[in-house]
């Protein structure tokens, strides 16, 4: 028998063992003190808080279309309601007596509604304040708003001024604009938009919204003209663009913010060329769209 010390195997075993735990202990802290100075975030990558405060998951959460968490488009005018209200109707001149009847606006009588203008080709106001109607509501759907037509050329007529005005006040209308076309000797050129005086006559009172729809005007006219390149009117408002009126029923007898935006003079050559233009009249829709939500998301 040597003098070295032999284990039994059973020994040599269970040392082995306790060999292996001792490395596990090891391994554990060394691993949970590293864990330590990168932080409770873990490790890099792994949503760690940066230097800047926010992490890789946070940076990568949802956010809005904008920043400071403004809506995305889809959804800018949400829960809001656009009265559009197309000037005339194609069918007027197939009903002059009804449209001829006088109607009450509170600073007189006029009549239910006319036939519109044309230009010297032929193509009728009516038509192109559908077409650009139409258009504007695809815009404004896409943007969340609920979008109410006064008439769709689904009216043997009409409907009377007053009717008009009645529609956005029942919908409780955010906003309303009346599209039409001027219809103004040939050398008068550009857009304007209406804006409604202060009337308190009979059944009409605009002082709530005399106020607001001046500010709808102003954002229409800035944003159509960016739109389509149309210069303001040059025959109508001293070059602002804005006209105030007092003897219009559509605005008279609104209870919402209202204006009418005339979109050019169709019996003018070079106008009626961009009237007449399905291009044009689609960045005419764009420049009302843009108005319309810029008047109520600002």
């Amino acid at each position: 028998m040597s003098n070295g010390s032999t284990f039994p195997p059973h020994r040599r075993l269970r040392g082995t063992l306790l060999l292996v735990l001792a490395a596990v202990v090891v391994v554990s802290l060394g691993g949970w003190l590293l864990w330590r100075a990168w932080g409770d975030g873990g490790p890099p990558g792994t949503g760690r808080p940066t230097a800047g405060g926010s992490s890789d998951a946070a940076a990568g959460g949802k956010k809005g279309a904008g920043s400071g968490g403004t809506a995305a488009p889809g959804d800018r005018l949400k829960g809001r309601t656009v009265l559009l209200d197309p000037g005339h109707n194609p069918h007027n001149r197939d009903h002059g007596r009804e449209i001829g009847r006088l109607v009450d606006i509170g600073t007189g009588r006029k009549e239910c509604d006319t036939t519109g203008t044309a230009t010297d080709d032929g193509y009728a106001e009516a038509s192109f304040t559908l077409d650009v109607a139409r258009r504007a509501r695809t815009l404004l759907q896409h943007e969340g708003a609920k979008v109410i037509f006064t008439q769709d050329g689904d009216r043997p007529y009409g409907p009377c001024v007053d009717e008009r005005a009645a529609a956005g006040n029942k919908a409780h209308a955010d906003a309303a604009v009346s599209i039409h076309a001027d219809g103004s000797a040939a050398g008068n050129r550009g857009f304007h938009v209406i804006l409604p005086a202060r009337v308190s006559a009979g059944p009409a009172d605009t002082s709530a919204i005399v106020g607001p729809a001046r500010k709808l005007g102003e954002r229409l006219a800035g944003r159509f003209a960016t739109a389509t390149g149309s210069a303001r009117s040059n025959y109508i408002g001293g070059g602002t663009g804005l006209d105030t009126r007092s003897d219009l029923g559509g605005l008279n007898l609104s209870h919402v913010p209202k204006v009418f935006i005339e979109c050019g003079n169709m019996r003018d050559p070079k106008d009626a060329a961009q009237l007449t233009d399905a291009g044009w009249r689609e960045k005419a829709a764009r420049g009302i769209t843009a108005g319309i939500t810029d008047f109520l998301t600002r």
